[in-house]
């Protein structure tokens, strides 16, 4: 396999958050969602995927950076070669090909110690070398995570849905979205990654995903805040008004004599909270703003005019500044 930091065209010293950039940019162009049969793509994907499960791992990385694991995330044999070309010359100074594997066991206990350490690379069977036709490891060997982005939007997040993935080789699986998911959240589905060898466990997916932004509606936490118009005469006398929430409409009563600002909270109509037992719910807020009408109005104009005279109040008296 090719150096995961080849794979995703980023420099060794790369910050986590660039690594992020460069994999969701490259699965995002390589998905096979937009290059339905094009196999090229499906494998160019494979290799993004598991590059990442290497490189966007902190512990991982760490690891494939010292050596202690390959570019396909098994282990590297570390610390046995006392001999070798290449290697460093052992306490008796043989080298050579098969020299320096002295372990202090007999000649069946050296094959399986090695058969544990090497997994799929030949042993070797005394000081001639390495058999071609030695046998291979039976220990099971875990699949690598496949990573995947996903788009979704606010109203479907903050509800719940399910949306429908296609993996690399063409299997379609359903992806629950569980109600009140955030922006950059990872969803994890068991043993749909790479496959494992010697009967281990496949890997799993990795699903992160992205809420779209909403026109009117924001997220705090598991709370939901709107800023919602309401006429002068509304403000004035009051009045129940229709408010959007995340479940649909719903009446609300606003105070006579409300001012631009004023905050209603409607309790139990914001997010599912996480953690929280089923139905436990955040709040929404609506922030009220007084809107004029659109165009200039003669008669509220000339009443005003009129209502002032006798009603003038100053809302600017604390805003002074001395000095």
């Amino acid at each position: 396999m090719r150096d995961p930091y080849e794979v995703l065209g980023v420099a060794r010293g790369a910050s986590q958050d660039d690594l992020r950039k460069a994999y969701r940019k490259l699965a995002k162009e390589f998905h096979p969602d937009r290059n339905p049969g094009n196999p090229k793509a499906a494998e160019r994907f494979k290799e993004i995927s598991a590059a990442y499960d290497i490189l966007g791992d902190a512990d991982k990385r760490g690891k494939f950076d010292r050596g202690e694991i390959d570019a396909a995330g098994q282990p590297r044999a570390q610390g046995f070669y006392r001999g070798g070309p290449g290697g460093r010359p052992g306490a008796g100074g043989r080298q050579g090909p098969g020299a320096g594997f002295d372990f202090g066991f007999g000649a069946e206990g050296a094959e399986d110690i090695f058969d544990e350490i090497f997994g799929q690379m030949r042993r070797p069977r005394g000081p001639g070398g390495f058999n071609a036709g030695g046998r291979r490891t039976t220990m099971p060997l875990r699949g690598a995570d496949r990573h995947f982005n996903l788009k979704i939007g606010f109203l479907d997040a903050a509800r719940g849905t399910k949306r429908r993935l296609t993996l690399p080789e063409g299997k379609q699986i359903d992806v629950t979205i569980p109600a009140g998911l955030a922006d950059g959240q990872q969803i994890r589905l068991r043993h749909q990654g790479e496959p494992g060898r010697n009967g281990g466990e496949a890997g799993d997916a990795l699903i992160e995903v992205t809420v779209e932004p909403h026109p009117f509606f924001t997220r705090e936490g598991d709370d939901i805040h709107l800023e919602l118009p309401i006429t002068l005469d509304e403000a004035v006398l009051g009045a129940k008004i229709p408010v959007p929430t995340i479940d649909g409409m719903v009446a609300v009563t606003v105070p006579k004599g409300a001012s631009s600002g004023t905050t209603l909270r409607l309790k139990g109509r914001g997010l599912q909270i996480k953690g929280g037992a089923q139905g436990q719910r955040g709040n929404q807020y609506v922030k009220l703003k007084i809107v004029l009408p659109d165009k200039p109005n003669s008669a509220l104009e000339k009443f005003i005019e009129g209502w002032v005279k006798t009603n003038k109040y100053d809302v600017r008296a604390k805003y002074t500044v001395e000095g």
